[in-house]
């Protein structure tokens, strides 16, 4: 047994988080991002991080040969401000392709209250589905249990994925997780992609 843990020690202290990182693609894979804009928000937002999504987009850029930035949103009345449509614009011009629609207004008649509601599950599915073929390694950010299915007709189709999020907040989903090739925790890139 301990010569098992002599031959571990070494090889844990040599592969540091910051390291790991840097493995985890290859610069020539084709790969696109998929963000799923109200999970993610809702994980950083619970972590305390700031995201400059310029860092995020050169973070994955300078580590693969990056296709496509989708980031999915749904959106309130554009006669409501809000402080998405100020990031949906900076996104929009700055090299990613966002995916919205209007969230929909819903009333309890029982209770009188009122929801609103803007499920972007269905338009991140297709076009990751969509996108496959021409891709080596998709990165989704969520921790959405919903997308398990998803991930694996992406896998089918000879696509790696890798599933970023945090196992520090309840958002992320243990399936989820599991069913992924590569999960990318966001302590191990919040240096990275964080606004200072």
């Amino acid at each position: 047994m301990t010569s098992i843990w002599l031959v571990i020690q070494p090889f844990t202290e040599i592969y540091t988080a910051s390291f790991i990182k840097d493995i985890f693609m290859e610069k020539t894979e084709r790969c696109a991002l998929f963000i799923d804009g109200s999970n993610f928000h809702a994980t950083t937002k619970l972590l305390n991080i700031d995201v400059d999504y310029l860092k995020l987009l050169h973070f994955f850029r300078s580590r693969s040969t990056l296709i496509r930035a989708y980031y999915y949103t749904a959106l309130p009345d554009p006669s409501e401000q809000s402080p998405l449509r100020k990031l949906i614009d900076f996104l929009d011009y700055n090299g990613y392709m966002i995916v919205s629609k209007l969230t929909r207004e819903f009333t309890n008649h029982q209770t009188g209250e009122k929801r609103t509601k803007g499920n972007m599950d269905m338009e991140l599915a297709l076009d990751m589905l969509k996108l496959a073929p021409h891709l080596d390694h998709a990165v989704l950010f969520s921790g959405d249990g919903d997308f398990c299915r998803l991930l694996e007709d992406v896998q089918g189709k000879g696509v790696r994925v890798t599933v970023v999020s945090s196992i520090k907040t309840h958002m992320l989903s243990d399936a989820l997780r599991r069913k992924a090739d590569e999960f990318l925790d966001l302590d191990e890139i919040v240096a990275s992609i964080a606004r200072q």
